[in-house]
């Protein structure tokens, strides 16, 4: 299945979004399209970290979108 992943920074002051990042991949199933998202989110260069990623099919329906546990990716605290 090719999806959209779409990384995100959110400012908590006002909750407001700004993309970072895009990428067009191809995954099994959703689980893995998650999987592929996260670490996508530690190694591609972006102009900022991400904190966040919403995961869409070609015709842009949401599939998934959440937190980047920062914790869990890498031992860090999520940036504000």
């Amino acid at each position: 299945m090719k999806c959209v992943v779409e990384f995100y920074r959110t400012r908590q002051a006002d909750d407001a979004h700004a993309v970072v990042g895009r990428e067009t991949i191809d995954a099994g199933d959703l689980a893995i399209a998650i999987e592929m998202a996260h670490l996508l989110s530690q190694t591609l260069d972006m102009p900022q970290q991400p904190d966040a990623i919403a995961i869409t099919d070609l015709s842009g329906a949401a599939l998934f979108s959440g937190i980047i546990d920062a914790d869990v990716t890498t031992g860090e605290r999520p940036r504000s």
